[in-house]
């Protein structure tokens, strides 16, 4: 099992934690990774795109002038793509790109997730984070402390308003709860930040 440090907000160690080769040892499958990413960026897309083919533009019904002896290339209607104001070739309507990832794939790619930060030493145990009142600089000193990288993300146990307002001003940085990680966030912030009532829970759920 990978063993991790565990540390209090001012980065000093007052433990060591075993991690779940289930959920935290696993050789990452990058095949699903990149599936996962792909679905997540997909169902995020909103699809309302639109514009208009030849034949949704107003006007254009009378030829513009007779088929030969004028000396012009012969046109059907002043609304073809190639005139200006003209219908849109192929144009792109209202669509739905979501697609569905099976349970077992989106359970083996979270895993996946979870070891590929384990094995780049990319996750910061802390033992616990609390706030009595709503301060952006104490979630500044806590990363300073124990030394997160710029991007990182913040797994809680559950919903705590004050850390979560506390850190969202903050460039870079990202609060979730178990029951809303995600493949893409893991692997979008270089550092996975997770409190220590946290890493039971995540192994409860993925085991």
């Amino acid at each position: 099992m990978p063993k991790v440090q565990v540390l209090d907000i001012k980065g000093k160690k007052v433990d060591e934690i075993e991690l779940s080769d289930a959920i935290f040892g696993i050789e990452p499958n990058k095949v699903l990774l990149h599936e996962m990413v792909v679905n997540y960026l997909a169902n995020r897309r909103q699809g309302t795109q639109s514009a208009l083919t030849r034949a949704e533009v107003a006007g254009g019904g009378r030829k513009p002038w007779r088929q030969k002896g004028t000396g012009h290339a012969r046109q059907g209607s002043i609304r073809a793509p190639q005139w200006r104001h003209g219908g849109v070739v192929f144009a792109p309507k209202p669509r739905d790109y979501s697609f569905t990832v099976n349970k077992k794939e989106k359970r083996l790619a979270m895993k996946s997730a979870f070891s590929s930060k384990a094995i780049d030493n990319n996750i910061i145990i802390l033992d616990k984070l609390s706030l009595e009142d709503y301060k952006t600089k104490e979630i500044v000193n806590m990363l300073s402390a124990i030394n997160a990288s710029k991007k990182a993300l913040l797994v809680l146990p559950e919903m705590d308003q004050k850390v979560i307002y506390s850190a969202r001003n903050i460039k870079g940085v990202k609060t979730a709860q178990v029951n809303t990680l995600n493949v893409y966030d893991i692997l979008n912030y270089d550092s996975l930040i997770i409190v220590r009532d946290a890493v039971s829970k995540i192994e409860e759920v993925y085991a």
